[in-house]
């Protein structure tokens, strides 16, 4: 099943390709606002499965080309994103330690959106293609064999990141964090459509350019290793995200104008637009090819716009 929110946070199941609105199922789930069904559905999801699924195959359909997609779990109340988790199409001569970094529920951003690069000094802004575990149900250090019971579904993820700022020692928050840096969507796909989430293409491209282009089973830490870890340290809720890291080898510059299109196997296609008011440019190269080109540091450097180095 695939569910979704769309146009004024109506919240649906996505069938083919039209939706059907299923927002009252949820009117006695408590809520701040329509944005929060989602969390409480998830949370409850053994009572609500059959009525939503009756709904989806009963109700009015209208076309999904007709309708504003939104991100799936507007409000999360954690998102945990995976450092450094891939090995990198088996580069990389062992396991990297396992880590992980928060980004705060503002980052979210939904099918369609715009991720807004900040006037702050970075090297480089990029987004990092990954798939993202939405989490069903509370998870406080759980085993590894008991780790993908507590999956409700996926959903595709965009990483961005604001590289290069100081200082060094507290890198993650002014990096990662920012408002839009979290694109999600363009819907959940529950965990039951998916026999095995570590066999999965994925593919970012860029104005239409493949930049990224890799498999899930390149993982270095799986998905149950990940819960694992992750519910060992803060206790994981309905509809908190776990995202699980890309391989670096395809990163490439976002910049003003950039149509992006990360589309993973099984789920669906996430499009977002980047916006930047300052104009800076980079090079349209991936971190691999700016490396076989010899390049200095890990990424092609700035060329124009403020901050570039002269």
């Amino acid at each position: 099943m695939k569910l979704c929110y769309f146009d004024d946070y109506r919240l649906g199941v996505i069938v083919g390709d039209s939706v059907a609105d299923i927002t009252d199922l949820g009117k006695d789930i408590p809520q701040r606002d329509a944005r929060d069904i989602v969390v409480g559905l998830i949370e409850h999801w053994d009572a609500y499965k059959g009525r939503v699924e009756k709904a989806a195959a009963e109700r009015r359909q209208v076309p999904l080309n007709s309708v504003r997609l939104r991100a799936p779990v507007p409000r999360p109340g954690s998102i945990i994103c995976m450092a450094v988790n891939y090995m990198e199409d088996g580069t990389l001569p062992q396991k990297p330690h396992i880590s992980a970094f928060h980004k705060g529920p503002s980052s979210i951003i939904g099918d369609g959106d715009t991720m807004v690069l900040p006037d702050a000094p970075a090297t480089i802004f990029e987004g990092e293609a990954e798939i993202a575990v939405v989490i069903g149900k509370r998870a406080t250090n759980v085993s590894l064999a008991g780790a993908m019971n507590h999956v409700f579904g996926y959903t595709c993820f965009i990483d961005g990141s604001a590289r290069g700022l100081v200082p060094s020692t507290n890198i993650f928050f002014p990096m990662k964090s920012r408002d839009t840096f979290a694109p999600i969507g363009p819907c959940i796909v529950t965990a039951d459509e998916i026999a095995d989430p570590h066999d999965l293409a994925i593919t970012l491209k860029n104005n239409g350019v493949t930049m990224q282009r890799f498999n899930t089973s390149d993982m270095a830490h799986n998905i149950p290793r990940c819960i694992e870890w992750a519910s060992s340290i803060q206790t994981l809720e309905s509809g908190d995200i776990l995202a699980t890291g890309t391989n670096h080898r395809g990163l490439n510059a976002f910049m003003d104008g950039d149509k992006i299109e990360l589309t993973v196997e099984k789920i669906g296609t996430l499009h977002i637009n980047v916006r930047d008011d300052l104009k800076r440019t980079w090079a349209r190269t991936t971190r691999l090819q700016h490396k076989e080109q010899g390049g200095e540091g890990a990424h092609t450097a700035q060329l124009a716009g403020k901050y570039a180095k002269s």
